[in-house]
């Protein structure tokens, strides 16, 4: 994209404090999805506004939890939120919510029927609890897997310990698949998926139709691959949160929910320029 003075006008961030907060018009977007107050128990005096820039900044600084500004709500209050939202699926709520929306206004059908699945190995940290070696990428951590349409939006996603191949782990994310997009068919994968392994695991798990798009054997250097280039555009503009430089979590249920919400940060902001 080149800068010009309309794209630089398109893409500024005008907030009061941090880059990573929420423009007026992000949060016009988001706090329709975000629970209102319980009927039960003591009113809610935290602003979810001020919820949402705080796990934002974390998304986007890489910070840990500890190291929170103290202009943000109370820490302990934050990480309440957090694991409130990631253990009650309100995370993959909003990623398929704001999916469709982009889809809409991109002018295409709201449920996608194609979609391009692949892995990326991370390093983890010394607290995670599951870990292994990734022998083609000489990485010792965690996969993510994912499935985007054919636009790059994220539909689904997993992690994983690095030492399983792509071929095991990807029922697990055509698992999620099933629920996130029920009308999705066709999936575009590389050679690691190829076999029938794979294609006799998906059996059960629904009707869909895996092409394999190699690389060419006579091609020299760098060659862009049909489909194949739209996840791995999703992994670059994932990769914008330093949070997900590494993977610092513990469990796997947090390393997917900063998945999730780096990919809402994505949509948020493509959405309020749209």
């Amino acid at each position: 994209m080149a800068w010009t003075e309309l794209t630089r006008a398109q893409h500024t961030r005008k907030t009061d404090r941090y880059q990573s907060d929420l423009t007026d018009e992000e949060w016009a977007i988001v706090q329709p999805l975000l629970p209102g107050p319980n009927r039960l128990g003591r009113p809610r005096r935290v602003d979810l506004r001020r919820i949402w820039d705080a796990i934002q900044y974390i998304a986007a600084s890489g910070c840990a939890w500890s190291l929170l500004p103290r202009d943000f709500p109370p820490v302990s209050t934050v990480r309440y939120y957090f694991y409130c939202w990631r253990d009650d699926g309100l995370l993959a709520e909003i990623n398929r919510t704001l999916v469709a929306q982009a889809r809409h206004a991109a002018g295409r059908g709201m449920q996608p029927t194609a979609g391009v699945i692949d892995s990326q190995s991370v390093k983890t940290s010394e607290n995670t609890s599951i870990s292994g070696f990734d022998a083609g990428k000489r990485i010792k951590g965690r996969k993510r897997h994912i499935i985007t349409d054919t636009r790059g939006n994220l539909l689904a996603c997993t992690v994983h310990s690095a030492g399983i191949q792509d071929r095991d782990g990807a029922p697990g994310v055509f698992t999620r698949l099933r629920r996130e997009a029920p009308k999705l068919r066709h999936m575009f994968a590389d050679g690691g998926y190829t076999g029938p392994k794979l294609r006799d695991a998906l059996v059960p798990l629904g009707r869909w139709t895996l092409q394999i798009v190699k690389r060419s054997d006579t091609a020299k250097g760098f060659e862009v691959l049909p489909r194949r280039w739209v996840v791995e555009r999703t992994f670059a503009w994932l990769g914008r949160c330093r949070r997900l430089a590494r993977d610092w979590e513990r469990t796997v249920e947090s390393a997917e929910a900063w998945l999730l919400i780096a990919h809402i940060r994505r949509l948020t902001r493509l959405l309020a320029r749209t």
